[in-house]
């Protein structure tokens, strides 16, 4: 499996100049700053209002703005987007919401435009530093089978592809803070295993200048709207 970072990927398959983006499960917004900066036209989807001040407390690089909104519901005018991003997020909506996500995604998607789905798959070193906490190996299974459906939604794939990413954390204290403000319920489990869980930080990781950095292998998989 190579080893190429998210962006790299991103890069070499979505033109981003120019294209109408809904970034949905925006969390605090890095991903639809990233691609402002690059010449899109960035509407950010968030559902945790925690999450949307985040991005909103930040000073815009360009014209982004954030909306608050389920992927089961978009906010967002049908036919209106080149591309609909999820990034590590998909997995996110539950059992009954995903056909909806899908069906929503093509909905708003331009003829022809892309639906472009980064997911984490579950193994690999972070997710092994997770899983004492948060296991999410069912959802991230769960959120591949339903692609399978995609052409239901007139959404066909284009492509596929699996690599290396690279997580960085500054800190083991860093690390418990972003999986427990995103996933809040895991906070009582993390503190129980809290003192294993530090150790296998050190384990599973590399040392760098700017603190732990871990493996985490994902799959890529991109759906034409026909």
């Amino acid at each position: 499996m190579e080893r190429r970072s998210s962006a790299e990927v991103m890069n070499d398959i979505l033109d981003l100049d120019g294209a109408t983006v809904v970034d949905i499960g925006c969390g605090d917004g890095w991903l639809t700053r990233r691609m402002t900066r690059q010449g899109a036209v960035v509407t950010g989807v968030e559902v945790s209002p925690k999450q949307l001040a985040a991005a909103r407390a930040v000073v815009p690089v360009g014209n982004e703005h954030y909306i608050q909104g389920l992927a089961e519901e978009l906010p967002i005018p049908s036919g209106s987007a080149d591309i609909v991003v999820y990034f590590n997020s998909f997995h996110h909506v539950d059992d009954v919401g995903l056909p909806r996500a899908l069906r929503e995604a093509a909905r708003v998607l331009k003829l022809g435009g892309l639906l472009y789905i980064a997911e984490p798959i579950p193994e690999g070193p972070y997710f092994e530093l997770m899983k004492p906490a948060h296991d999410e190996t069912t959802v991230r299974n769960r959120a591949q089978d339903a692609l399978l459906h995609a052409p239901e939604y007139r959404l066909l794939l284009e492509k596929t592809l699996v690599h290396i990413d690279t997580v960085k954390m500054r800190s083991f204290e860093a690390f418990h803070d972003r999986i427990t403000s995103i996933n809040p319920h895991v906070r009582e489990r993390f503190e129980e295993e809290e003192e294993s869980m530090r150790e296998a930080f050190v384990a599973l990781s590399r040392e760098t200048p700017d603190g732990r950095e871990f493996d985490q292998p994902m799959r890529v998989t991109v759906l034409r709207r026909s």
